[in-house]
């Protein structure tokens, strides 16, 4: 597929972001954009069919590179995912909509229009701006999907998807739902004030992220958060050029689980933070040091815990080294491909923080920041949205 269908998917980087929110409840948080609520109950809608199946059928390959597995996030469950389109003919193919059915169900639960479906694609060779009406013959696409089902919406254990072209309907193979063991980890920070930014939503960097590797495409970052701290509506306190300004630079990074030290590696000099000035980095940026000074834990279960950007000279582990949770590996910093201080953090399925699969994860517990002095005890989720978090002190 073109490069510009990857655009800026090798940075790792995190910006100034958005302030942190605040709600009545966990379950009041909005979802990210691009994830489409499921409500229980919800009136469901036929199917669209057509009156005659054509021969040859559309030459529409369809694919999910890596099957969904429900997510408990901040009072909802999530199924994230992507179709990967090409359109085998030589002519062109206009998406008109697309339908996610449930199982066998000839009803859909989530049908999306045709300006829809623009927002959530990435067409080969094509800009975000220039829209995914259609596909030329032999061309490929990303479809990225986010479906957000109340706590009380059943989850299905299989998926189909129907989409609408002209005159004619190209059906996908079936999915499943619960394809990864989810890892339950402690908390990879501590104290308050904490944020996830750039998670599952079609403006995030890590989301759209899409990078070629060893010949595949793939998708590193699907689950990674930037944990960046905020203080009365702020990054940080002072120069805004100065590292040591930013809230969350210098605090302890810790090992979510028990498991073996795969990859450590430190030295790289921090970056001075982007600002309206610009931003260079204090070193090219290269395949081998995208992640800045790095820490990968193997988990197990061809699961790998990945931690960037950390301070030099704060690194506390070695490679071949067994860690225990809780255990402190380094500091936050920024180095490597980051913009401000902040923690990148992410599950994949192999210790390259670029050329492997995001896998899904939950922390075991943490606080969520509901109103002024008020806090909301939280239990084995994926933390969705700009709430604050409070993950405690030892």
């Amino acid at each position: 597929m073109s490069a510009r269908l990857f655009a800026h998917a090798a940075c790792l980087c995190s910006f100034f972001g958005a302030s942190p929110l605040l709600a009545a409840t966990a379950a009041d948080l909005p979802p990210p954009r691009g994830c489409d609520v499921i409500a229980a109950g919800a009136p469901a809608r036929a199917a669209t069919t057509v009156q005659t199946i054509v021969f040859p059928p559309p030459q529409l390959d369809m694919r999910t590179p890596l099957e969904p597995t429900v997510l408990a996030g901040t009072g909802r469950n999530y199924l994230l995912y992507e179709l990967h389109l090409h359109n085998f003919s030589d002519e062109a193919m206009t998406l008109r909509g697309l339908e996610v059915l449930a199982g066998s169900e000839r009803q859909a639960l989530l049908a999306l229009t045709a300006a829809q479906l623009r927002q959530r694609v990435r067409v080969a060779g094509a800009s975000s701006e220039e829209g995914a009406a259609q596909l030329a013959g032999g061309q490929g696409a990303v479809v990225y999907l986010c479906l957000a089902f109340d706590a009380s919406a059943a989850v299905p254990a299989t998926l189909r998807h129907r989409l609408l072209l002209d005159g004619a309907l190209a059906d996908g193979p079936p999915i499943g739902t619960r394809h990864t063991l989810l890892a339950v980890l402690g908390r990879p920070l501590q104290g308050t004030g904490w944020t996830a930014d750039n998670g599952p939503s079609i403006d995030s960097h890590h989301r759209m992220g899409v990078f070629v590797a060893g010949g595949m495409a793939q998708l590193a970052r699907r689950y990674a958060l930037d944990w960046k701290k905020y203080r009365d509506g702020s990054m940080f306190a002072g120069d805004a050029r100065d590292v040591r300004s930013y809230h969350a630079y210098g605090e302890n990074v810790l090992a979510v689980a028990d498991g073996e030290i795969v990859q450590a590696r430190d030295g790289m000099p921090d970056n001075i933070p982007r600002t309206p000035a610009g931003f260079t980095p204090a070193v090219p940026i290269s395949m081998e040091n995208v992640a800045g000074n790095v820490v990968t834990i193997a988990l197990g279960n061809g699961q790998f815990a990945q931690y960037a950007h950390l301070q030099p000279g704060s690194v506390q582990v070695k490679t071949g080294q067994r860690v225990r949770r809780g255990q402190l590996l380094g500091r936050v910093g920024n180095s490597g491909d980051a913009r401000v201080p902040h923690l990148h953090f992410q599950v994949a399925s192999n210790p390259d923080i670029l050329a492997s699969e995001g896998l899904p994860f939950l922390f075991d517990q943490y606080r969520l920041k509901v109103a002024e002095n008020a806090w909301e005890a939280r239990a084995r989720e994926y933390p969705i949205g700009d709430g604050v978090i409070d993950f405690g002190t030892p």
